[in-house]
Parts: C-alpha cells; structure tokens; sequence
C-alpha cells in the first residue's frame, strides 16, 4: 500500500492534465472504470498501439493483472488464457472465462471459448472484468474478456499495415474507416503465417472482419460480421522434460507419423439495435448467429482405435451457433438519488454435428478412414438476469444483481453398432448466481470497493463426452463447479497516472479436473473443493522527461483443498493414484508480473523495454513436476509521423532479449507427460503502418 500511495504522489508532481474518465460496459450499463465497485482493466489498442507483430491478444494483456495469457507457439491450438486461476484445465480452447466482440459471444453456451476469430486489427479497446461481477455474464464466468472495434470516421481514413519476423512471421492488414451523416462503416482485412517456432507448426490464418452503424431518432443500430479460414495449422504436439531440456524446437515423433494438424473455417453475423424510450428508458437487442466447422487429425495411436468404443483419431465437427439477447435499461433519481436498473434475458443455443473417424487407411497414417463415431450435440440456455446500481449520497455507489441459468445438454447417437450401443441422453443444469458490490469515494481520486458473488460452471461438450469408468456414453454424472468470491480493493486515478490494489478469495465447490487419460480419451471429474486467493496490483503513471513507466504484479495460491484420485501414466483406465489435499491447481503459476519503461510518445521517436516473470507452473495434479519459473525481456524503438494526409510510423523489436529457454505454456495432465509447449527463443520483428486521410470534400 506504501508504494501504491508512492506511485500517487509521484503522478501529482506533474503538471499535466486529467485523463477522461474511461467508459466501460463490462457491468452492462456505462459507468466509469474509476467508480464501479468491481476491478476492471482497459487496454487501449487504437490510442495505444504496441511494437509488437500484432498476431496474438495476448500480446495486449501483459499489463493486466490477474490475467495469465501465453501465446503457445502452436496455432493448431487457441491461446491459453486464464483469469485469477480460472480456465487453466484446458488443454485446447479456452474454459472458464466469458469471451465478447462488441457484445457478441464468443464462449459457446456450455462455456468453451475461442481467441482465433479477435480482429485485433480494428480493436479499440479490451475489457477485462475480474472477480464476483463477472457471475452476472452466467456459466464459466470466471472472468470476462470484451474486445470492442473501431467505429467509422470522418474524414475517410485507409490504413495499412506489414509486419515480420524470425521462423516466417508475417503480418499484412488493411482497414478502411468511413462516417457519413448517421452512418458510419469500417472494414478490415488481415492474413498472417508463419513457418514456426518448432518444426511442424506451420499455419496461417485470414480474417475479415466488418461493422456498420446506424443512428437516427434516438435509435442505434449496429451490424457485425467476421469471417475467418485457418487451413492445415500443423500441431506439433507437447513435449516432455527431457525433449524440453534437449532441443526445445524439436517435434514428437508421433505428430510427423500422424502428420497433426488442425483446419477451421468459422463466419459470424450479429446485430445490436438499442432504442431510446424516453423518460431515462432503453430497450436494447442483440442478435447473433454463426457457425464452426473444424477438422483435426490427433496422434492417437492405431491399437488403440481397435476397441469398438473408440472415437476414431480424427475429428470433423460443424458447430453452428445463435443466440438473442433482450435488455430494458432504466436511469432515474427517484428521492433525488441515482438508480438505474437493468432487466434482461439471454437465449442461446448450440449445435454439434459430431463425426469421428480412423486416422490411418492400411498402412497409411495421417489420413481420413472408417467412420468410428456419428452423434448430434445441442446445447440450449436460458439466462434471465437484472441489476441495479443505486447512489444514496455522492460518495457512495451500490450495486448488485442476479442471474438464473437454465442449460439443456442433450446428445444424440447416430454410430450404434453391435459393440457400440446407443449412448443418447441428456442433463439439464439450473444455477442462479446473485452479486453485490459497494463502492465508496472519499475524494475524486481515490475509489474503494469491495464485491461478492456466487458464479457456477458446468463441464464443455468435449469434458462430458466420455465417462470415467471405460464405459460408453457421455458423463452425464458431472455436476457443474460451483464458486463463491469476495473481493476488495482500492482504485486511484489522478493526473495521467492510475493504480489498482485487491486482494480476492474464490471457494469452488466439486471443481472440475481431469479424471483419466488412455487410448485417446480425457474424461473429467469433480475434485471436490478448491480454493483461490490472492492479490493484484497495478500502476501506470508519468516519470520525468516523457518518461512513463508501468507494471502489473499478481500473487495467487490456489489449492485443491480435499483429496481424490487421478491417473499418474499412460494406459490408464480408471484413475487409481492419490491426489494429496493441498495440492496446487497446475497450470496456475504463483507469481507473475509484468513491468514496461517507455519514453517518447506517437510522433517522433520511441523506445520502450519490457520484462514478464512467471513462477513455476504445476503441470499435473500431483505436482510432482513443474515448468521452471523465468524472466524474459523485451525492447523495442520506432519512429512516428504526422503530416496533413496522414500518419504513420515503423519500429523495430526484440523478444526474449537475452534468449531464454523456456515453457511460454504447458499441457495440464497431459497423459504421456508430454506437458511443456517452449517459448521461441530471441526474435525480431519490424512493422510498417501509416494511414491515409481523406479530404473532407472527396475520396483519398
């Protein structure tokens, strides 16, 4: 706390003027970040842009505390995001975090989530929501990640955008920003590749990406729509300890048998239109549909797609999507004081048409054989919600809400056979999740505030789809996880300068891990209780001479607190080892931070140096091995111009400056030990942008 009030008083020596205050939405109605009785982060991305090769958000996060986002040098898989030691199970997506683009979902309705489709290229800002209120966005809210883009501008602006590096990293993007009277568009078009860190991680992703909005009498109505392709992302699997410590570029052997890789195709379409009702009314609808069509080729093993309830080792899925959202927003002062109230309801669904088959034809690996697996997953939810934030004196804010979950899993067999039998069924899981919070502003400046709330999360599709037992059919005996948080911290925001302190505590109820892990299945069970506790602190504030300077540091501990079985090798049928109670949750490190020194601002030049620490990161349930902890640094220079027609500027930067070795990811209960995923070793990259305006009287 000394240093917060340090970093504080050292911001008030400058003479420099206020910031506006930052507008968020994560809690549903626009407040100041300063003043909400909830911690939340803001990345600006458009005001603020990063040297950086720009192909991954988590190259956005470093300085959020809390938040654990590592770019897996493997883009046959999603980047690896956590939040407060949610979502580290998964070893592929991204569970128990909540993701948006400009209000539209993107985690699916049974909580499974994907980063690939961001258009980074056109963000505006990142949200993140951290703690109890997250609860209010429903199932696997552990956390809530918002990207919102760029709106159209006048006059028009074309920007371009090239950017490269070490292993064949290369970035091309363009945008076209245009406003007219009510109207405005902008449209976006990026394509990165790259030949790979490690052998076999080639890919190479394109996204396109569009919005529009139009405004007239009281009325916005805004439509968005990406499409993305990802064709062939090679997967060059996990690898062990001693593979890591040898030569971490190297692949498994049995992803080059199997030749791994990963395609998806994915398009989206949604629709936002909020209307003003008068009288300090809003109604405001959101629609959404889309769909995902993946196909992966996995290194399972041939002997083990002999037992008739195999899946196969390759996966065909087409995942179409859609959803509404319906919300009534009211603001008024009744008794003089500010109350607005929110009352909402949310219905999505999801379908999986689900196909699997033999990866090998003869002798021939890698390929597409007999059909081994045909069934029809849909998922339906029904959220509805309310809210209320009441102001009953100037300095003191209140603020609380309630959800009700209702979430229909239910899977139809279209494979029976005489030693595959029928294995539909269904389950249904009900949840209401309540929050509160209050915050307290004994001077402009300084914000305190503390939260509660009680949040669930059921298991995915892929955690319920087989059982831990050996026998057919999906895990329907999973129960959702169930959390109690409380937190309480303090903001301060002053002139140009910014700093956040909460300490937290989430307790969970029968946490969701991994059961077993033979022939090709993970099957998930319920551990018990877990416990998560911590604290966070961040700062940004000006030095001397354009100096700034930035850091974000989080300490968590987060424990299994009751005892259970896991599996401990590879076959494993029926999970047989002990888990002691006290052991840590592996994937969650307890130590990171993050600190940035830059001078200079957008014309002229820049420099900026950079360090990230991780702790040792537990890969399994037993922790008996981790990732060691590391220390990498970054440094980067460029050069800014402004002239009448428009802007742009170049730089330069350097990765992991001191070249070292180490598990940018892991695997979590990966069943060969094969957990650690290396980071790439010292890398450059260099970027060219510069945007053109147009004449307020005509075309560029």
């Amino acid at each position: 706390m000394a240093t917060l009030l340090a970093g504080a008083s050292a911001a008030r020596a400058q003479d420099i003027t206020t910031l506006d205050r930052v507008q968020v939405t994560a809690t549903r109605v626009p407040h100041d970040s300063a003043d909400t009785p909830a911690a939340i982060s803001v990345v600006a991305i458009e005001d603020e842009p990063r040297d950086t090769l720009g192909a991954n958000v988590s190259e956005q996060l470093y300085a959020v505390p809390g938040v654990l986002a590592r770019t897996r040098q493997n883009f046959a898989q999603d980047e690896q995001l956590s939040i407060r030691g949610f979502g580290t199970r998964a070893s592929f997506g991204i569970r128990g975090v909540r993701l948006y683009v400009d209000g539209i979902p993107a985690t699916m309705p049974d909580g499974q989530g994907q980063l690939s489709h961001f258009p980074l290229m056109d963000g505006e800002r990142i949200e993140v929501l951290r703690g109890p209120f997250s609860a209010l966005y429903g199932n696997a809210a552990g956390g809530v990640l918002q990207l919102f883009t760029v709106d159209g501008v006048s006059p028009r602006e074309l920007q371009l955008e090239a950017a490269g590096g070490n292993d064949g990293n290369r970035r091309i993007s363009a945008r076209l920003r245009d406003a007219r009277a009510g109207f405005d568009y902008v449209l976006g078009l990026n394509h990165f590749a790259t030949d790979g860190a490690r052998a076999h991680s080639r890919a190479e992703r394109s996204l396109l990406d569009a919005k529009a909005n139009l405004i007239w009498q009281g009325t916005r109505l805004a439509l968005v729509a990406n499409a993305l392709w990802a064709p062939d992302a090679q997967d060059p699997l996990g690898l062990d300890r001693r593979q890591f410590e040898t030569d971490p570029r190297q692949v498994s052997d049995a992803a080059l048998r199997f030749d791994t890789r990963k395609s998806v195709t994915q398009r989206q379409l949604g629709t936002t239109l909020v209307h003003a009702l008068g009288g300090g009314a809003q109604l405001s609808l959101l629609a959404y549909a889309g769909g995902r069509e993946t196909t992966q080729y996995l290194a399972i093993p041939v002997a083990t797609q002999a037992n008739p309830l195999s899946g196969g080792g390759v996966i065909d899925l087409d995942a179409p999507y859609a959803g509404i959202d319906a919300r009534w927003m009211h603001a008024g002062t009744p008794g003089g004081t500010p109350l607005e109230f929110v009352a909402g309801v949310g219905l999505d669904r999801q379908r999986q048409d689900r196909r699997g088959y033999d990866n090998f034809v003869g002798a021939q690996l890698g390929v597409r054989g007999a059909l081994r697996l045909s069934q029809d997953d849909d998922v339906r939810a029904f959220d509805p919600y309310m809210q209320a934030t009441w102001q009953p004196a100037d300095a003191w804010t209140l603020m609380a809400g309630v959800r009700h979950s209702d979430i229909r899993f239910r899977s139809r067999d279209r494979y029976v056979t005489a030693g595959n039998p029928d294995d539909s069924g269904e389950v249904r899981y009900r949840a209401t999740s309540p929050v509160a919070g209050i915050g307290w502003n004994p001077t402009p400046r300084w914000h305190w505030f503390a939260a509660w709330g009680r949040g669930f999360e059921t298991p995915t599709f892929n955690e319920l789809a087989y059982r831990s037992d050996g026998g057919s059919g999906p895990n329907f005996a999973l129960q959702p996880a169930r959390t109690h948080s409380i937190e309480a911290g303090v903001k301060f925001h002053g002139n140009d300068a910014t700093s956040e302190f909460v300490l937290f505590r989430a307790d969970t109820h029968d946490e969701l891990t991994v059961a077993t892990s033979s022939g090709g299945r993970t099957t998930f069970q319920n551990a018990g209780d877990a416990r998560r506790r911590g604290a966070e602190w961040s700062a940004r504030f000006p030095l001397a001479m354009r100096w700034r300077a930035e850091w974000a540091a989080t300490w968590l501990d987060a424990r299994f607190h009751d005892s259970f079985l896991a599996c401990a090798a590879t076959p494993c049928p029926v999970a047989n080892v002990p888990v002691a109670a006290g052991a840590r949750i592996p994937g969650v490190p307890r130590t990171h931070a993050y600190a940035a020194l830059q001078w200079g601002g957008d014309r002229g030049w820049h420099v900026r140096a950079d360090a990230r620490h991780v702790g040792a990161v537990p890969v399994n349930n037993f922790d008996d091995e981790r990732a060691p902890a590391y220390t990498a640094f970054g440094a980067s220079a460029g050069y800014g111009v402004n002239s009448r027609d428009g802007d742009g500027r170049a730089f330069v930067a350097l990765d992991n400056l001191f070249d070292r070795r180490y598990a940018g990811s892991v695997i979590v209960n990966e069943g060969n030990r094969r957990y650690y995923e290396p980071a790439a070793g010292r890398s450059i990259s260099v970027g060219l942008e510069w945007r053109w305006r147009a004449a307020r009287s005509g075309a560029p």
